[in-house]
């Protein structure tokens, strides 16, 4: 590392006048992005853009390397990220950068903080190695205005939640994030979505959802949340699309469908995923949100009252039996427990026997009661269909995001796809498997959430756009990370630039720290 520094501080001290570019990156087999197929080419840096893309054999560059049977692709843009949670503590994102990433979305799921300007503000003044772009979260502007009461909102709630929608697209957010599984977005009618909605697509903002039910209720909720942006007026997109319980399975060709026939009438949807047969999320994921209606005190004061108990043990069970746990305890495992951090990486089967009891579905039951009362862990669910992966992989108007984080290296037993959802995709799906071709899977890496986004300066290889570059051997691009030592980089991505500058750089991370805070369409329009 201190002699990468020093080559890179020696690189920087050249006269910028004795070569023609910062960097050329030559003979390298160059994915565009937008899907064409790949050409031989040398491309070049300068002042933070593309410069040129061509035969640059007679050009000079203060750093010239050799590509040659190497990919060079736009840098990887992650739609649906929770990188905005980690980024403080490791700004090098090297979990991200190991894998081509050079840019990411927070704020997902209803979630992220308000208000957004500070947010934005702070991530600003901190150096970091790839860039970010935040939503607006519906479900954090609902806390503000009503709590986390289940109720429908009144007008005047309404109107202070469109306020506040609006506030966020002018302080920078890409659009509006709604998490309607979870509370309080759950407790939220299709309509008060919609009319918030309408706010946001005139300033330029698309609408992301983490759905209402991504089980047994999948078609109803692919159903709202094309509603929404056929009513609401803005691009619509259905999140790490998937189809939880193995008695959904295969509903994939249904919900593919509805979005096709949504395009043809003319509403802008679409779809991003992960490509992994497990999900992730909090164990509170396994209790119905009415009882977690008012925030943690008002559950607990549930759970201490026999009746309220028993429906609630009710729930479980059957979203152990028919959803989230695919119907074995077994498939539920804990992936960080701040409580206890002995139960990270155990299931609740595993719980069930250490408490001398079968690790039934009822006991199973009662083992996340207990984890609940003390606080609940993050978990990992498997109950995925491998068909419906590929499918939807398959499908165009699909792209590619993690729903992955930055997490402390060695902590926890997290979901890999913190790890590897990226190189996964090129290794596994493109190479090993051919569900879509290498420019294929570079496109929804790149100029599809780029577009999608409205970053139309990055996500495409074109002289004068931005210089996120990422530089892969399609050969060996591979995840490392599985369920049981997720805590594994990513393989194959030797050199990797953001904003021009080398943040990976021969397979090592560097000292630069050029990552920028993005702003949204209208932050852009109301500075001018």
């Amino acid at each position: 590392m201190r002699l990468l520094g020093l080559v890179l501080t020696a690189l920087a001290a050249l006269p910028l006048g004795a070569a023609s570019y910062d960097v050329i990156l030559a003979g390298g087999r160059v994915l565009d992005g937008a899907g064409n197929p790949w050409f031989l080419a040398d491309v070049a840096i300068r002042d933070g853009r593309i410069a040129a893309i061509g035969n640059l054999v007679a050009d000079s560059a203060r750093l010239r390397l050799d590509v040659r049977g190497l990919a060079v692709a736009p840098g990887f843009v992650d739609i649906h990220s929770h990188g905005d949670r980690g980024l403080a503590a490791t700004p090098t994102a090297e979990n991200y950068l190991r894998q081509g990433v050079t840019t990411v979305f927070g704020g997902q799921d209803g979630g992220g903080a308000l208000p957004l300007a500070k947010t934005l503000a702070g991530q600003s003044a901190i150096p970091i190695s790839i860039n970010i772009g935040y939503f607006a979260g519906h479900g954090s502007i609902r806390a503000r205005v009503m709590g986390t009461e289940n109720r429908g909102a009144t007008r005047e709630e309404i109107e202070q939640m469109k306020r506040l929608a609006e506030e966020a697209m002018r302080d920078g957010a890409f659009g509006l994030s709604t998490g309607l599984y979870y509370i309080p977005g759950n407790f939220a009618p299709v309509e008060e979505v919609i009319e918030i909605a309408r706010v946001v697509g005139p300033l330029g903002g698309m609408h992301i959802s983490h759905m209402r039910d991504e089980a047994g209720g999948i078609l109803e909720s692919v159903r709202e949340c094309i509603r929404i942006g056929e009513e609401g007026r803005l691009p619509t997109q259905l999140t790490h699309h998937k189809i939880i319980g193995r008695a959904n399975w295969g509903l994939s060709k249904e919900t593919l469908r509805m979005v096709a026939e949504a395009r043809a009438r003319g509403v802008d949807v679409s779809i991003d995923q992960y490509p992994y047969t497990a999900s992730s999320t909090g164990t509170a994921a396994l209790f119905p949100q009415w009882a977690q209606a008012g925030g943690r005190k008002a559950l607990l004061e549930r759970l201490d009252a026999p009746e309220q108990l028993a429906r609630i043990k009710a729930e479980i069970v059957r979203r152990i039996r028919d959803e989230r746990g695919g119907g074995d305890p077994g498939n539920v495992v804990l992936a960080s427990c701040p409580f206890d951090q002995s139960l990270d990486g155990k299931s609740l089967a595993d719980l069930c026997r250490e408490r001398g009891l079968e690790a039934s579905i009822e006991n199973a039951a009662v083992v996340a009661v207990e984890i609940q009362r003390k606080g609940g862990c993050s978990a990992v669910y498997h109950a995925i269909g491998e068909e419906d992966v590929e499918r939807i992989l398959a499908s165009p108007y699909t792209m590619i995001a993690s729903d992955g984080g930055i997490p402390v290296f060695g902590e926890g037993v997290p979901h890999p796809r913190n790890y590897g959802a990226f190189a996964r995709v090129l290794g596994r799906y493109v190479r090993e498997r051919g569900v879509v071709t290498l420019e294929e899977a570079v496109r929804k890496m790149t100029s599809m959430p780029a577009s999608r986004a409205g970053l139309f300066d990055r996500g495409v290889l074109r002289v004068g756009l931005a210089a996120d570059i990422a530089v892969f051997d399609p050969a060996s691009i591979a995840d490392r990370a599985d369920f049981a030592r997720p805590h594994q980089y990513s393989e194959g991505v030797k050199h990797v630039f953001v904003n021009g500058k080398p943040v990976l750089l021969d397979g090592k991370v560097t000292s630069e720290r050029p990552g920028q805070v993005l702003r949204g369409p209208a932050w852009r329009e109301n500075s001018q």
